[in-house]
């Protein structure tokens, strides 16, 4: 990356040694060939689908440590929803990294997470971030710049279901707040919405990296996607093949993404799971998870490694959607915000995006 220190590009180098060597879903304890397992201390790490690049320099970083020496890992990656409902049933796990705020609510509410998880560690437990992202094949052969491009006639667009898939409610997002000017005009957003899905959105992945094998397979014209899995792709450029070297757009309005992780409170390795995350928002782990393509979030490592990443005109952020869409939409008329907002009026049961994807777009 142009202009961007010594020791994270050190960092960036380990990390596309990893992504050479495949970043698919499942279970791992042995990243690069590197074995992982071993150690007095078991942590299980249920993650959704796309940070496996990550984890997968962050986990032998952190073992380097004297924290981590004794501490061997198993790891599982898949669709968040379906992740965070695994662990709601109790199956093992330790830490966990989803990619939307509901799916560590739902462990929350199945007794599993403290409730006050979000003040444990900084940046309300969000050790990274992304923007949406619009990924392209290589040279933008089609000319896609912005949203609207999408709903050109005969663009077919590839994006996870929301239903399985948090990256898919982020992506979806970006252009309906875009579109509703922050949620202001739900039903601007909506008919963008409705059209997408109606007449552009082919196959419906239940993961973001499920969606980005499919792009990779030859479906579909644009992928709709985190911008760390946009520049995991682009770097793999030189040794893809012709058809699936890729660039990325970022649009003038797009969306900020927020992972959560969260210490599950039935492990049994409790200190070395607190001790793990810590690691995560630590400057060293912070510095991988921008030379895998994620944006840091502590101030630092921010300012350090600004030169490596787009830069975004307008960001809109589940906060400011949510305090939005929230007005009036809780018990009795009264305010929700965030996520409980976005999901109740977009995304639950009965939300606005759900009924357009329950009829495929009809009207």
């Amino acid at each position: 990356m142009t202009g961007t220190p010594a020791r994270v590009r050190a960092a960036l180098l380990a990390v596309l040694a990893l992504a050479v060597s495949g970043c698919g879903g499942g279970s791992t304890d042995t990243p690069d060939g590197t074995d992982i397992s071993s150690g007095g201390h078991q942590l299980k790490l249920v993650a959704y689908a796309v940070p496996k690049v990550g984890f997968d320099a962050l986990i032998p970083a952190f073992r380097a440590t004297r924290e981590g020496q004794d501490v061997g890992f198993s790891q599982s990656y898949g669709a968040s929803g379906d992740q965070s409902r695994k662990v709601a049933r109790h199956v093992p796990a330790d830490v966990v990294n989803f990619s939307v705020e509901p799916d560590v609510t739902r462990l929350v509410k199945a007794g599993v997470v403290d409730q006050d998880w979000k003040t444990r560690h900084p940046n309300n437990s969000m050790p990274f971030g992304s923007v949406v992202s619009i990924v392209v094949r290589q040279g933008n052969p089609l000319n896609i710049r912005d949203w609207d491009d999408l709903l050109r006639p005969g663009i077919q667009v590839i994006t996870p279901n929301p239903s399985s898939s948090g990256s898919a409610k982020w992506n979806l997002l970006a252009p309906f707040a875009a579109k509703s000017d922050g949620g202001r005009d739900i039903q601007a957003g909506l008919d963008y919405v409705r059209a997408l899905v109606r007449d552009h959105i082919t196959v419906n992945p239940k993961s973001g990296r499920e969606a980005t094998t499919t792009f990779q397979q030859g479906q579909g014209d644009v992928l709709i996607s985190y911008e760390n899995e946009a520049i995991f792709l682009q770097r793999r450029n030189a040794e893809a093949r012709p058809e699936q070297r890729i660039d990325f757009i970022t649009p003038l309005r797009t969306f900020k993404i927020e992972n959560p992780v969260a210490v599950v409170n039935t492990s049994e390795n409790r200190p070395q799971a607190e001790a793990f995350v810590n690691y995560l928002f630590s400057d060293d782990g912070q510095r991988h998870w921008a030379a895998a393509g994620f944006r840091p979030v502590t101030p630092a490592v921010v300012a350090e490694t600004a030169g490596g990443f787009p830069a975004v005109q307008r960001l809109d952020t589940i906060d400011q959607l949510g305090a939005v869409l929230g007005a009036g939409a809780g018990p009795d008329g009264t305010a929700l915000k965030g996520w409980a907002a976005v999901d109740k009026v977009l995304f639950g049961a009965s939300g606005q995006i759900t009924k357009v994807y329950d009829s495929k777009g009809a009207p």
